[in-house]
């Protein structure tokens, strides 16, 4: 109990030092911004995401297309004017804070939902063993404190323990998530609804899309100051909760436009980025103190038996080392060398030499392969003539000289049969012996024929046994090669090139088709608050596909058409049956949606 209660009181004061310098820090920067003009102030609030504790990986400089009439941002000559400008600004920079700050909550969410829909044993399991040494040690240590008849009801509080870990994760992050997406959809459609005036006349509409935006902000924060006060009295996460969100408030001001100063619009413009700089140090620390386990705390114990197994054969190194006076390590260097050098020498070097020769030096090889066909027939004119005069002397008449050798062979192996029945007197005094030597001569004619057509075959193969002794390194430098690909693509993301990106990208159209789904039947049942959240998740889910197809649909030419068919999907007004005709045709038609196998 000591152990947990000093446990509980580190991490009191770990969060509660955290929320300090978050606040001292927002605090800091705003008296510095009252020292500089509204134009630098800007440019602060502009570039203040480098500050922020888990925007930076995250900012993106392309931001999601606002409601406004089509091509009002390029054709209207309004918009060159500073108050259009600033009206772009603030609702560009505020949408971009809301998105970036739901990919926070959604991909930690998206962790703590997937280990919710395990089992127990997994739960607990990772309770004990993913959780980093501290948690093991805790977890461990609870168990053996209950002692061996409370085993079974041990493990069965600890899967409950697991689970309420969880749960109480998904739920904080899922009525975060709903909040900032309720907020999210409010403003959009705000936006929506004012968006020809805000381009026809953006300086009577400012005022009230300020004060608007100031609602908004109060309705967030008594969500999220109930999301408070509900988790504040039962939480595991000690800490969380300390400080309330309290966001900065408009000042009494006349609501009408005509009376609003220019002084009065800064000051306005100043509360909605110190409020979203507000939002952003909150949820910061709610994400923090709720984010998933980092990869080096979920696999500490395979990292430890790594750090074990290389410190033992770092130990086991050193002994053979030169510093402990042995050569072995030295000789396994030059082993481990020379066996590199001989395969490279083996299945790279000499193969490609072999086909080098094979492809430049030709001529030389053609040059050797007239030089032994002209010994074969120097061969056979040499048959033919001892054919020729074995035949003219046996028959006793004159043959041309274009006699056939077999017609020719055939008088001699007639007279070599009859030779046979009298071998010894013939092979002294008759033709046997020159018959003998004929046969020997076209034995010699049929083995240099024969060696001539496999060296011609041998010759033309090879390039091919080079190219068979290249395979291993071939192989090797193949897989070097897919490697450096899988890396290069990044293929993890959908903003990657390879198969999985595109998978993951057409999944996002297939989310985004869900949640309209869900947005329709929330709105026939007349749920308003869960249709709000779940448009604002639907904004969420084309902010990601708008961002993860830009570079890919612009290199194809298509971007034209797709970015419509995504500000089309985020329109408030739009038909749930036109939505969705959209999302089925942007999964068939477009290049950068379409799988890998409808691509060949």
């Amino acid at each position: 109990m000591a152990s947990s209660s000093e446990n509980e009181s580190t991490e009191n004061d770990a969060s509660s030092s955290l929320i300090i310098s978050l606040f001292y820090s927002n605090y800091l920067r705003n008296r510095l911004r009252s020292f500089y003009p509204f134009s630098l102030s800007h440019l602060l609030s502009r570039f203040s995401h480098l500050t922020s504790p888990f925007r930076s990986t995250l900012h993106r400089p392309h931001s999601f297309p606002l409601p406004l009439p089509s091509n009002s941002l390029h054709s209207s000559p309004i918009l060159t004017k500073s108050s259009s400008s600033t009206v772009h600004c603030v609702l560009e920079d505020t949408l971009q804070h809301v998105f970036a700050n739901l990919h926070s909550i959604q991909k930690n969410l998206h962790f703590w939902q997937f280990r919710a829909e395990g089992s127990d044993a997994r739960k607990a399991y990772f309770v004990v063993f993913e959780r980093g040494p501290r948690a093991f040690i805790d977890e461990t240590f609870k168990l053996l404190l209950r002692g061996r008849p409370a085993q079974g009801s041990s493990m069965k509080n600890l899967c409950q323990s697991a689970s309420d870990y969880i749960n109480e994760r998904v739920t904080v992050l899922s009525s975060l998530r709903c909040s900032l997406a309720t907020f999210l959809a409010q403003l959009y459609m705000e936006i929506d609804k004012i968006g020809a005036e805000l381009v026809t006349d953006p300086e009577d509409k400012l005022p009230s899309l300020l004060v608007t935006i100031d609602e908004l902000f109060s309705t967030l924060e008594a969500s999220i100051g109930h999301l408070h006060a509900m988790r504040q009295s039962d939480s595991s996460v000690d800490g969380s909760y300390s400080i309330p969100l309290l966001f900065e408030k408009l000042p009494e001001i006349d609501q009408e436009g005509s009376q609003w100063t220019d002084c009065e619009i800064k000051d306005a413009i100043s509360s909605v980025y110190q409020n979203l700089h507000k939002l952003d140090s909150y949820i910061s620390v709610l994400v923090t103190k709720h984010k998933k386990p980092r990869k080096v705390t979920q696999y500490w114990i395979r990292y430890t038996c790594g750090a074990v197994g290389l410190s033992a054969c770092s130990v086991w190194l050193l002994r053979h080392s030169s510093l402990m006076g042995s050569s072995d390590l030295d000789n396994w260097v030059q082993e481990a060398k020379d066996s590199t050098v001989g395969f490279f020498k083996d299945h790279v070097e000499q193969p490609l030499l072999s086909i080098r020769d094979e492809l430049f030096e030709t001529f030389r090889k053609r040059h050797q392969g007239i030089m032994d066909h002209e010994e074969v027939q120097l061969t056979s004119d040499s048959l033919h003539r001892m054919l020729l005069a074995f035949s003219e002397q046996t028959k006793g008449q004159k043959f041309p000289e274009n006699a056939s050798d077999h017609e020719m062979l055939e008088i001699v192996m007639a007279r070599y049969e009859k030779e046979l029945a009298h071998p010894i007197q013939n092979l002294l005094s008759g033709e046997l012996a020159r018959a003998l030597l004929i046969q020997v001569q076209k034995l010699k004619l049929d083995t240099e024929t024969a060696m001539l057509e496999l060296n011609q075959i041998l010759r033309a193969n090879e390039i091919n046994f080079a190219i068979l002794a290249a395979l291993p390194a071939f192989f090797l430098s193949l897989l070097l090669m897919m490697l450096v690909r899988a890396w290069f693509k990044k293929d993890t993301k959908a903003e990657g090139r390879g198969r999985i990106a595109r998978i993951q990208r057409r999944l996002l159209v297939v989310e985004v088709e869900k949640r309209v789904m869900q947005y329709q039947n929330y709105v026939e049942q007349g749920l308003e608050k869960d249709a709000q959240c779940m448009f604002g998740l639907i904004l969420y889910s084309l902010d990601r596909l708008y961002h993860s197809v830009k570079r890919h649909a612009e290199a194809s030419g298509e971007w034209q058409c797709l970015r419509q068919d995504i500000i089309d999907l985020a329109r408030p007004g739009l038909q749930t049956e036109y939505k969705l005709t959209v999302t089925s045709r942007m999964e068939r038609v477009y290049d950068c949606l379409l799988p890998s196998m409808k691509r060949q």
